[in-house]
């Protein structure tokens, strides 16, 4: 039986994808996904037929690859990050009925909380939430229940797609939903190209995030009560240091 493999490659670099990752892309036949993902990995692999559909054709890419996999070769299906995280994990086993003779297997790979979080320090050292802004899928009162939801639990939040060309106010409408219950001195930070060529980040509070420039390519961190910035670093503390022996 010939399997999809959804495969998180991690935030673009060779370095940052797992070992697992790397090989079962070498054994496979097919390499397919969006477009600027496939970018990331062809020159790796050379001798692979590639194939890839732009945004929103997310079907049409999974069928894709479960077609492959029906007429017997093992496939290749590449996300940022981690392929259950946001990626095409979960649609590929929500079609796979419809493809018998095909398999499907999930390989986890680094996704961007816990990659940009290590550029940051330790900020997701506690419980925490990852929330995408994105409201292609999502309808905005939905996200801001939850926004709303995860500051009055005091979880250090993860933010994905922050801003893109249609959402230019998607990060200003969340922070002024989240200051109705936190502290304008809430420590937050962002970082931007994780992992890539001109990486950057930033270490400011809650007050100042909403006037940030950040795109696609962003990764928002908002921390908890607890959180501190030590010397430029975010840290949420676990409580280590409270513990009885």
């Amino acid at each position: 039986m010939a399997v999809v493999y959804a495969v998180g490659i991690g935030p673009g670099k060779p370095e940052y994808m797992t070992q697992e990752a790397a090989d079962v892309i070498a054994r496979c036949e097919c390499i397919g996904g969006y477009t600027v993902y496939i970018d990331l990995v062809k020159d790796q692999y050379p001798d692979k037929e590639f194939f890839s559909t732009p945004m929103k054709k997310e079907v049409d890419r999974c069928r894709m690859a479960l077609k492959f996999a029906q007429d017997g070769r093992d496939t290749a299906l590449v996300c940022s990050g981690d392929a259950g995280v946001y990626g095409m994990a979960g649609l590929l086993l929500e079609l796979l009925p419809e493809y018998p003779g095909a398999d499907v297997q999930v390989v986890a790979g680094v996704t961007a909380a816990t990659s940009g979080a290590a550029v940051l320090g330790a900020p997701l050292g506690h419980d925490f939430c990852i929330i995408s802004l994105s409201n292609l899928l999502t309808p905005e009162p939905l996200i801001e229940k939850r926004l709303r939801m995860a500051a009055e639990g005091d979880f250090a939040l993860c933010l994905y797609n922050p801003r893109s060309h249609h959402r230019k106010d998607a990060l200003r409408k969340a922070c002024a939903v989240l200051l109705e219950t936190l502290s304008g001195d809430t420590v937050c930070g962002w970082v931007k190209n994780i992992g890539r060529d001109g990486m950057e980040k930033k270490v400011l509070t809650l007050r100042e995030l909403p006037d940030e420039e950040v795109d696609m390519f962003t990764t928002v961190f908002i921390g908890s009560s607890s959180t501190r910035n030590i010397a430029g670093r975010m840290v949420t503390p676990r409580g280590y240091e409270n513990k009885v022996d």
